[in-house]
């Protein structure tokens, strides 16, 4: 059919707890404080008369569909997603939600969280369980060591320690 886009990947259906609240605040303030301040701009705009050339009734209007159009996509993602509140049982591995302290071929040592893909930057140290780094990561453990291809080139990597919120660290 012309004219319409091809479906686009939409990630990783996994959240975790705070992720999800974040996401469902964001709805929350698009659909009841934002959305509303722009209907009443757009209204006020429209009664000035020409709208062909009225840049607030413009703007106004495709705020709107932005506005629109992301809470469409909150509200089917937030209705596919699993929120992941508990740790795996097995807690030497890497899975969704770990922190995983690693060290680089040049000694620098970097703390990251495996998040869903609609969290990653959310926070410091929060990467994609769909990027190459976090994909490379999953199942792994302390002491393992890998190589990465990322953009800046190939990397190699050691995992120093797995941890998992509200649970001791395995080093």
């Amino acid at each position: 059919m012309a004219g319409t886009r091809p479906a686009t990947r939409s990630g990783s259906k996994y959240v975790t707890p705070e992720g999800a609240r974040r996401l469902r605040a964001e709805l929350d303030e698009l659909w009841r404080v934002e959305r509303p301040a722009v209907t009443q701009a757009v209204a006020d705009a429209a009664a000035q008369g020409d709208r062909s050339e009225n840049a607030e009734y413009i703007y106004g209007k495709r705020r709107l569909r932005e506005i629109d159009r992301r809470v469409r996509f909150l509200r089917g993602r937030l209705d596919g997603m699993v929120i992941v509140s508990q740790p795996p049982a097995d807690q030497t591995r890497i899975f969704f939600g770990a922190w995983v302290t690693v060290v680089d071929q040049a000694g620098a040592v970097r703390r990251h969280r495996i998040v869903g893909s609609d969290e990653f930057d959310q926070g410091t140290g929060y990467i994609s369980m769909d990027s190459p780094l976090g994909r490379a990561l999953l199942g792994k453990r302390v002491g393992d060591e890998f190589e990465i291809e990322l953009p800046a080139g190939a990397a190699s990597v050691k995992i120093e320690a797995i941890e998992y919120e509200g649970t001791v660290p395995i080093r």
